[in-house]
Parts: C-alpha cells; sequence; structure tokens
C-alpha cells in the first residue's frame, strides 16, 4: 500500500470512495449550501447510471437541485453546448452563489468547469468524475475547457473545484478501453515525478488491470496527490506545472490527425514513449530505461505504435500547439524516470524522428 503525506492542507477536499454513501456529507462540508440552487451536468451515457443517486443526495443538501443532460461525446464539447447550458441557468434564475456539479468523465467536468468560470464572471463547481482518466486528471487542477472547432481544449479557463467526489465503483462500468486509457496519466505521473510510483504501477499492473478497487484506491490517491501539488505551486502554468504536459506534445498531434478515433489516454501514452525516445537519443536516459517505460505502457494495454497516422499531417498539427511559446514548444522530457525537465531546444527534426518511431510503417525502431 502506498501512502499519500500532506505536507499542506489541500485548497479542496477530494473524496475517494467506493459509493455514493458520503455523498450528502461532502456536499454538507461546504458553506451555505442549505441557500443555494445546484444544477448537475451529465452527459447521456452517465446520466442513466448515476444522476437519480446524485440528484437525491443534492436536493437533500442545497435548497434546490436541477439537471442539464447533454449528448455523450468529445464532438459536444463546445460553445454550443456551453451556450445550452448558460440558458438552462438562466431559465432557472441560477445566481452567483449558486452551484455545479460536473457528473462524468473529462469532457462533461472540463465543460462544466469552464460553464462555471464563465457563468456571472464565475460561480463554484464541484468535481464528481466517473472515469480513471478523469478521476485522476482533468478533475483536478482547474484546468476547464472546450473544443473550438477542430482545435482541441482551445477556449478555456482555470477554474478551481469546490470539492472532488470520486466513487470508484462507477469504474467498474467501463469499457476495457475506457479505463485503460486511464493508465496513459497515471504512469505519465509516475514518469515525472516518482520513480518508486512508476516501479509500483509496473509491479501492481495485474491487479490494477483487474480493478481490484484497493489497489485503485492507493494508486488513484497517489496520481491526485502528484498533480495536485504540481498545481498548488504553479496553478497558471506559469512554470512547474508544463512538467504534466509530458507526452501531450505529441499526443495531441496524433489525437487530432486520429480525428479523435485514439482516446485522450491513448495519445498520452504514445507521446510519452516519443519523448521518452528524444530523451534517450540525447543521452538523458539509457536504451534499457527507454525501452522499459515503452513496455510499462505495453503492459498497462495501451498502444505504443498507431497506424494510419500521416506524418505530415501530425507535424503540422504541432504548429498549432499551445504550449507554444515565441515561436519554441515547451516540450517535457525526463532526465531520469521519475524526473521530468523543460526543455525549449527540442527541434523539427527530433519531433519527426520520435513521431515515426510510433507511427506504425515509420522508419525508425
Amino acid at each position: 500500500m502506498i501512502t499519500v503525506h500532506y505536507e499542506k492542507k489541500p485548497i479542496y477536499d477530494i473524496y475517494i470512495e467506493e459509493n455514493y454513501d458520503r455523498l450528502k456529507e461532502a456536499f454538507g462540508s461546504l458553506k451555505g449550501i442549505e441557500k443555494k440552487k445546484v444544477c448537475i451536468v451529465s452527459e447521456t451515457t452517465v446520466a442513466p447510471l448515476y444522476l437519480e443517486e446524485v440528484k437525491k443526495a443534492a436536493e437533500a443538501a442545497f435548497l434546490h437541485a436541477t439537471e442539464f443532460v447533454f449528448p455523450a461525446g468529445e464532438a459536444y464539447k463546445n460553445l454550443e453546448t456551453v451556450q445550452n447550458l448558460y440558458e438552462h441557468l438562466i431559465l432557472n434564475h441560477f445566481e452567483r452563489g449558486d452551484m455545479l456539479i460536473a457528473l462524468g468523465g473529462g469532457v462533461t467536468g472540463d465543460l462544466t468547469g469552464y460553464a462555471a468560470a464563465t457563468y456571472l464572471r464565475g460561480i463554484d463547481f464541484i468535481q464528481m468524475p466517473t472515469t480513471l482518466l478523469s478521476q485522476v486528471d482533468s478533475s483536478i487542477g482547474g484546468k476547464t475547457g472546450v473544443d473550438f472547432k477542430s482545435y482541441k481544449n482551445m477556449v478555456g479557463a482555470f477554474h478551481q473545484p469546490a470539492l472532488v467526489y470520486m466513487n470508484l465503483s462507477t469504474l467498474k462500468t467501463l469499457t476495457e478501453k475506457q479505463y485503460n486509457e486511464g493508465m496513459g496519466e497515471i504512469i505519465k505521473h509516475g514518469l515525472i515525478k516518482d520513480h518508486t510510483y512508476y516501479q509500483w504501477l509496473s509491479e501492481h499492473m495485474d491487479a490494477i488491470l483487474k480493478r481490484d478497487l484497493s489497489v485503485c484506491r492507493d494508486m488513484i490517491a497517489v496520481s491526485c496527490d502528484i498533480k495536485r501539488k504540481v498545481v498548488e505551486e504553479d496553478p497558471r502554468e506559469k512554470g512547474e506545472r508544463a512538467l504534466l504536459n509530458f507526452g501531450h506534445t505529441l499526443g495531441h498531434a496524433v489525437e487530432k490527425v486520429s480525428d479523435f478515433r485514439l482516446l485522450h489516454g491513448e495519445c498520452v501514452a504514445l507521446g510519452c514513449v516519443a519523448a521518452s525516445f528524444i530523451s534517450w537519443k540525447r543521452g538523458m536516459i539509457t536504451e534499457k530505461q527507454y525501452l522499459d517505460i515503452r513496455d510499462t505502457f505495453e503492459k498497462a494495454q495501451l498502444p505504443v505504435k498507431v497506424d494510419g497516422i500521416d506524418l505530415s499531417e501530425a507535424m503540422e498539427a504541432m504548429r498549432h500547439d499551445k504550449k507554444m511559446e515565441a515561436g519554441r514548444i515547451k516540450f517535457i522530457l525526463l532526465k531520469q524516470p521519475g524526473e521530468a525537465v523543460i526543455d525549449q531546444t527540442v527541434d523539427r527534426s527530433e519531433m519527426e524522428e520520435a513521431l515515426k518511431v510510433i507511427i506504425a510503417g515509420g522508419t525508425d525502431e
């Protein structure tokens, strides 16, 4: 078992439970909610499973509870859905003191958080993530946003949740592909900040893939704490928070040109393998360490190669990377497994070579 040690009190509480039994108690930890209205935002695959139970707890704690359900899928993570949510809030007379609840995966959390950040110049919201990926990634840290046309997360805001509540039993309802994609971000956390945790993940992979909830609880607690610490030191990504983008530069490029047929966590895994390859070629990590990283992602049943990707299109996609600064990409490399560094000297040829490694049919192995 891994133990999480808090050096200072977190800025918001994170509940990691196996059901919704403590949800009313969690709501009650927020001041004055008996005088607030709340809107539960969810999507069409999650709402039939959990909305009724969550709404019952909300009605017992808040002044009034309403719901807004939108069609599931990345295609609906856009400004039109946000506008429809704004209209729902306006028609239900939501004021600045009222709240939103994001009940669902990363799409729901990002969209709800952005709506909360911008409605009446900002209202509070609660994250209730229902996928492994959203539990360890998008629900922690306050990054919110929606896609604009074909540009992922191009419109957004930093807005921290008031509370995060995770029900680990929701992991049992995910498909194997949906569950496994969360491991892309989880392994990344170990690689950038905690080598011991990275090794622990590899050693416990069988139990993790079987969704042993006691092991999952330990894993999620550590991953959340790694991200929490980084975010609290650098909430608006002026410095160290950029380390969380390990694997994302090349991963986002692949995600875009694949027309989102690959899941986000799968693309992060591919991007991490590619970034580790650059780290090896630069002599920062050994070939053995690079191969171990690749094998660990593969052990987690994540792709380390992808077909049907056009190299030139992927290179072009990186020109629109949000991490671009003065014409240079803030690339994240590994000084060693467990320690990442920001580097702005990675050039086009290095990125192209790394992409060839993860694109099936590429010339480099």
